[in-house]
Formats: C-alpha cells, structure tokens, sequence
C-alpha cells in the first residue's frame, strides 16, 4: 500500500481550459479573482460580492461562448 506523501507529489493536477479562461475573462474585465469549480453538468462560478456576481450574470451567454462549453454557468456569491 503506497503511502498518500508519496502519491501526491507524482501527481499533477490541471485545471480544464474552462476554468482558466473563465478565470483570465473576469481578471482583465473586472480586475477581480473568483473561484471556479467544474462539475460534471455545470461550472460554478464563486464571486466574492453581490455586485461582481449580479454582472456576470449579465455575461453568462459571452462567457459560454468564449469557453465553448455545453455545460451551465451558475454564478453564487460566497
């Protein structure tokens, strides 16, 4: 039986394209950082404040496009 300390580092984790261009999308546009999770039928965005959130919404149809994605964006304020 492996021991988890070993197993860890050898492994490499990478996010998918979606999360990193959702990510890069809302830096340069809003100057701000939020988390993005991947499900298997959505993408769940975490923004950190009503306002930024209530703004993406309005650019959910722009960001689906951008990713090429058929999975739903649901934005959450947490």
């Amino acid at each position: 039986m492996d021991n988890l300390g070993d197993l860890l580092p050898s492994r490499k984790f990478t996010q998918p394209p979606e999360i990193k261009i959702i990510k890069k999308f809302v830096r340069d546009k809003f100057d701000e950082e939020v988390g993005v999770e991947a499900k298997p039928n959505a993408i769940v965005i975490n923004a950190p404040n009503a306002a930024l959130a209530g703004t993406l919404r309005m650019h959910l149809h722009e960001l689906s496009e951008i990713c090429q994605t058929d999975k739903r964006l649901v934005v959450k304020i947490g």
